[in-house]
């Protein structure tokens, strides 16, 4: 019961690592904020309830800067405050060597995996300021050095550096600030897919690629589980991290990223 009676908002929940970290985050005690663009995030939320834990699901558009204000706003509003905030959206669209990305393919890449904790960043921050007190963790990638994927690690180097450069700002009041790096992980197929367009036989083997990379830079030599990625993300939101900030821990069975 590491988090009884802390509040945790945790991004992207309605699946993955998200969905995973929210489940047992409530199992230790936290009432959970679920937020996601996706209504699966209710179903969720309504689960944790059900098992006996607190949850509320907060339905909100984080690529823009007032959709993450109002769910920070909300999750305040319904629980009094914001003890911990998980920010986890983000992942790879496209799959494909940097020459054959369009111009909106890497806008897109870029939205999706670094405004949304650049803007969760910024709408939790008054609330912890405030309180004088709270840790923030990203969630960032190890693929920032890694093949076919450009404009996700150029987002996902930018998580990197939110993360550094906040921790400066803030130590001194109370707040940390960390990240995890995950590597290549198992999960259960995606409710809602990053891309609905059909994969052409040269992409799918563009995606391989980056699997065969993945599995080859790991000196485990394969990916991880799901809760392998929240075991870590929960530590660095435990007081057994109360000396850690500034700091991206990877996660990817010894690949540094």
């Amino acid at each position: 019961m590491r988090f009884k009676g802390k509040v945790f908002a945790i991004t992207g929940a309605a699946q993955g690592i998200g969905r995973r970290v929210a489940e047992r985050a409530a199992l230790e005690g936290a009432s959970v904020a679920v937020i996601d663009r996706s209504p699966i995030g209710a179903e969720v939320a309504d689960s944790i309830t059900a098992a006996g834990g607190k949850a509320a699901y907060f339905s909100a558009d984080l690529e823009t800067h007032a959709g993450a204000f109002a769910a920070m706003a909300g999750v305040v509003e319904t629980f009094g405050r914001i003890d911990v905030s998980v920010h986890n959206v983000g992942g790879t669209i496209w799959a494909k060597p940097f020459e054959h990305y369009e111009p909106d393919q890497i806008d897109a890449e870029v939205r999706r995996s670094l405004f949304p904790t650049l803007y969760s960043c910024h709408a939790v921050l008054p609330h912890m300021l405030a309180a004088g007190k709270g840790v923030i963790v990203n969630v960032s990638s190890i693929a920032t050095r890694s093949l076919n994927r450009v404009p996700y690690a150029a987002a996902k180097g930018g998580v990197n550096a939110i993360t550094a450069s906040l921790a400066w700002e803030v130590a001194d009041r109370g707040i940390r600030v960390v990240a995890t790096a995950p590597g290549g992980t198992e999960a259960p197929p995606r409710s809602v897919p990053r891309n609905t367009a059909p994969q052409s036989a040269q992409e799918k083997v563009w995606y391989q690629e980056i699997v065969d990379q993945t599995v080859q830079s790991s000196l485990m030599k394969r990916y991880g589980t799901l809760d392998e990625q929240a075991g870590v993300i929960l530590f660095l939101a435990s007081d057994d991290a109360s000396y850690l900030t500034g700091v991206t821990i990877p996660v990817g069975g010894g690949d540094l990223g």
